[in-house]
């Protein structure tokens, strides 16, 4: 018996350290991906990642926390983002042609020269959001600016000015 616990206690702390590599190692191959296209990264916790000019185009999204990103130049073309968080991130130049925003969280990202074209804005935050230059279409705009308020950090655009509400 005295020779068994010290062994079970060997075990049990190898399987803790292998259990942190394990995780890493799949995060790390996420973040060298290219393409996410048909991807299920619900829930997945992607924040402050850099993801330039990268394809998720009808990827699955939903409650994933991308905060803090950088996306700059990707495509999200019919992605479902429903519950997103991207708080802070970065979307310059981003396509989200036909992306489902419901529940998200965009308070304070930068969204300046997106095409965002057939998007669902369902009970989406935009709060200090940069929406300048952005691609929208007439309908889009005037739900937003139901809603549009505060002046992103970043950029120092208001949200209703960069949508221009009236």
């Amino acid at each position: 018996m005295k020779r068994i616990i010290p062994l079970l206690t060997g075990l049990l702390v190898c399987l803790a350290l292998t259990v942190p590599s394990a995780a890493i190692a799949q995060s790390s191959s996420i973040l060298q991906q290219e393409s996410f296209i048909s991807a299920d990264l619900s829930g997945e916790d992607l924040s402050g990642e850099t993801f330039q000019l990268r394809e998720f185009s009808e990827a699955n999204l939903s409650n994933a926390d991308l905060s803090n990103a950088d996306l700059r130049g990707s495509i999200f073309s019919e992605s479902v983002m429903r519950n997103a968080n991207l708080h802070g991130s970065d979307l310059t130049f981003t396509v989200f042609n036909g992306a489902d925003f419901t529940n998200a969280d965009l308070s304070d990202a930068i969204l300046e020269d997106a095409i965002l074209t057939r998007a669902v804005f369902d009970n989406t935050d935009i709060t200090g959001a940069d929406f300048s230059n952005a691609v929208l279409d007439n309908r889009q705009i005037d739900q937003l600016c139901e809603t549009a308020e505060g002046v992103n950090s970043e950029t120092g655009a208001a949200t209703r000015k960069s949508l221009g509400c009236l």
